[in-house]
């Protein structure tokens, strides 16, 4: 595949790289992670201040860089290559994407705040069961009076302990499987009637299910137009599970420079570790496996913005071949390296976590090869 940067793009990945490689080091990423926020202190302000990276991929009359999808992939493979914990994807990528899709006064107002670095966004549209097809979503929102009393659960929602606000997807008509009657919703998780049961996810991030019991939400809390909301949050999941993949990428590069690094230092028999060849031929295969997996995330990158049904096939084909990969480069890492290479102490175990959890989320390898199989069949 042809794809070369612009000279923006490739500066963009240059500063951020110089920036991460000065804060984010391992071990304050590792000591970040365990504390009781979960985020390093200082980073994310920076990322908005000194960088102005929270504005890249936003559209220019929403206070952004107007920049796009390629920039986003960019940010989030370098992010991938420290196993950041700020929540890039869920602020930037999905919500400020569906605030400025959105519009209105009120999206207006927390865009301004998200390009500051002042509110975090967590997004929640799936339930325990709607795997891809967010259709099946329960939670409901109904009118009562001029606002909506909004009751349902979400589960596993990353990013929620962290978030000043909450995109929550709902039912407003209809019934579960109906393509018409999801609703989105801006949600302070500080209102009566919502309960956050907050965790540790294993790559040492922050997530939580929430409860909504009969909670009272104002008129304006309702995002764009009422029960048309489903094909909007198909596509940002897509741009979602895009930006993702190229976090996995970054990371399974990291893992790949650190297993030759190991392995050119490590003795055994008196020889380097990567002398012997079926060690190099591993390190190859690995190298092969990222190759594929960058040119499917390159793939369903520029395919974004084309025909929902070709946009998913990329999606679903990029994701499929990252999670292969993450599995085959992350086993790969942590054999090369020996028993230590899922100890607390080496990073290399953390990467791996991570590249697991990236494969669970928004669907797994079999979820979106049945989603490629059905639409290449209709497709015909």
């Amino acid at each position: 595949m042809d794809f070369t940067f612009t000279e923006e793009q490739q500066m963009l990945r240059a500063s951020l790289r110089r920036f991460l490689a000065d804060r984010y080091p391992f071990d304050q990423r590792l000591a970040a992670s365990r504390s009781a926020n979960g985020l390093p202190s200082g980073v994310w302000a920076a990322l908005a201040n000194e960088l102005g990276l929270l504005s890249v991929g936003l559209p220019e009359d929403h206070g952004g860089l107007g920049g796009g999808a390629v920039d986003h992939m960019i940010i989030m493979e370098e992010l991938g290559r420290v196993v950041a914990l700020e929540p890039y994807l869920e602020t930037i990528v999905i919500g400020a994407e569906l605030l400025s899709r959105c519009g209105g006064t009120t999206a207006q107002g927390v865009l301004a705040g998200v390009v500051s670095g002042e509110i975090l966004l967590a997004s929640a549209f799936a339930e325990a069961g709607t795997e891809l097809d967010l259709s099946h979503i329960a939670t409901r929102a109904e009118r009562k009076g001029e606002g909506w009393r909004l009751s349902g659960r979400k589960t596993l929602v990353t990013g929620a302990p962290w978030a000043s606000q909450l995109l929550i997807a709902a039912r407003t008509s209809g019934a579960s499987g109906d393509a018409s009657g999801i609703s989105l919703f801006l949600v302070d998780p500080a209102l009566p009637g919502i309960t956050l049961d907050c965790c540790a996810t294993i790559d040492g991030r922050r997530a939580a299910d929430i409860a909504f019991d009969d909670v009272h939400l104002a008129a304006e809390a309702l995002l764009g137009e009422e029960g048309k909301a489903l094909p909007l949050l198909d596509e940002v999941t897509d741009r979602a599970i895009a930006a993702l993949c190229a976090e996995a990428v970054g990371a399974m590069g990291h893992l790949l420079e650190a297993t030759v690094a190991y392995t050119s230092d490590r003795k055994q028999f008196g020889r380097d570790l990567a002398s012997f060849q079926v060690v190099r031929h591993r390190m190859a295969d690995m190298l092969i496996e990222i190759e594929l997996a960058t040119s499917a995330v390159y793939m369903s990158t520029v395919r974004l913005d084309g025909p929902a049904q070709v946009r998913k096939l990329a999606a679903s084909a990029a994701k499929a071949v990252v999670c292969a990969a993450a599995r085959f480069v992350g086993q790969s890492a942590v054999q090369l390296h020996g028993a230590m290479g899922m100890t607390d102490e080496l990073d290399i175990g953390h990467y791996f976590k991570r590249l697991m959890v990236i494969s669970a989320a928004f669907g797994d390898a079999d979820a979106h090869c049945a989603r490629y199989l059905s639409l290449s069949v209709d497709k015909g």
